[in-house]
């Protein structure tokens, strides 16, 4: 049976007109455009690939009869192939265009070309370091692991961001625009080990203005690498990026309830853990944090009308929250007015107290002071 060449429609046009105009993206302006547009180009490229791979090279240079330009370009463009998967992506279109048994002088100077791209994005990339990664990639190459070795020279960074990071450190002088643009500029490179101490350096540095001086696609970029754990971050420099982006924390949140939802319960231990590595029960000893994941939790619970996974989930972040209050230096402890400023202090400090705190003897008449105080709240209220 023959095979359905038809191809879905795809925005080819426009992102090879970008391409083109980006060029290997040397202006300010150029560089800045092609910042804001990685996260789509990058979903177009996987819609290219997923579209591609079953054709061969000669079907889908007939699509696509630009398709060598559009990848051509992309692939010399510094911005493009430093941001998340693209760099992956663009090498798995190529190895779509290449032709295991040329059969003409054509096939032979694409697969020519091929190599050379594919050659280029190797030695660019830090899948050097991944043997298992790069061995496929090497064999479309035609070399043997030894050869491409013996070859491969290390992609001389550009910009040496332990200076640039002590630049911030050292500097009063940085002006707010020029944080703004450097943190723009590091949406394609968040996911290089090197740029984790600038990353944690911007995320901490607030300067003199009362306005957000970071570029919002950069706080958003940072977040979702750090929740699709593909960077590491300090604590101090994830609570920060919490603060400082209210949307960020929110996606967290959500993010922790959409995984816990999606996995088997073995132990809670197990829940627990899963909460504890968010990070959330510790960035919650901020009251402005705790406020929001609160409220989140809040709603969640009337949603599900009071489901026993929602209970246990909150039950869990709250043992682990107190935790790390209660492990907070006297110095940086908040009092808990600030986490419940518009509850009944006394009843907010019954209910945090935890078994162990009381003698088995007291716990009936804890448990009985506790549904007196709501009592008189209902009766108040009414």
């Amino acid at each position: 049976m023959a095979r359905d060449t038809t191809v879905p429609k795809l925005n080819f046009e426009y992102w090879l007109d970008k391409a083109i105009e980006w060029g290997q993206a040397t202006t300010l302006e150029c560089q800045k455009d092609v910042c804001l547009h990685l996260p789509q180009l990058q979903e177009f490229l996987h819609q290219l690939y997923e579209t591609i791979k079953h054709l061969g090279s000669t079907i889908a240079i007939q699509q696509f009869p630009l398709i060598g330009q559009l990848l051509g370009r992309l692939c010399w463009n510094p911005f493009v192939i430093g941001y998340d998967e693209s760099q992956k992506t663009l090498m798995w279109c190529l190895c779509c265009m290449y032709s295991s048994e040329p059969q003409n002088s054509v096939e032979l100077k694409a697969n020519s070309w091929v190599r050379s791209l594919l050659c280029h994005l190797l030695c660019s990339s830090k899948w050097e370091s991944n043997e298992a990664e790069t061995s496929t990639f090497i064999s479309v190459l035609g070399y043997t692991s030894a050869d491409y070795y013996c070859h491969l020279v290390k992609n001389c960074r550009i910009y040496d961001f332990s200076e640039i990071r002590t630049v911030f450190i050292f500097s009063r002088s940085t002006s707010a625009s020029r944080v703004n643009a450097v943190s723009i500029f590091c949406v394609p490179l968040i996911t290089l080990p090197d740029l984790t101490p600038l990353l944690e350096t911007l995320l901490l540095y607030h300067g003199g203005s009362s306005k957000e001086i970071l570029s919002s696609e950069f706080l958003e970029a940072v977040n979702e690498a750090f929740l699709r754990k593909k960077i590491s971050l300090s604590e101090s420099a994830v609570f920060s990026l919490w603060l400082r982006h209210l949307p960020s924390l929110e996606k967290a949140t959500l993010h922790l309830l959409d995984e816990l939802f999606s996995i088997q319960w073995n132990s809670l231990e197990e829940v627990a853990c899963v909460i504890k590595d968010s990070l959330l029960p510790q960035a919650a000893s901020h009251p402005a944090i705790f406020r929001i994941v609160n409220e989140i939790f809040k709603n969640a619970l009337m949603e599900t009308d009071g489901t026993s996974e929602v209970m246990t989930i909150i039950q869990l972040f709250t043992q682990l929250f107190l935790q790390a209050h209660q492990n907070e230096y006297k110095q940086h402890k908040f009092p808990l007015k600030a986490y419940f400023p518009y509850h009944h202090q006394p009843l907010v400090r019954a209910l945090i107290r935890r078994p162990f705190e009381l003698p088995t003897a007291y716990w009936s008449q804890h448990l009985k002071h506790i549904s007196d105080m709501v009592k008189a709240l209902v009766e108040d209220t009414n």
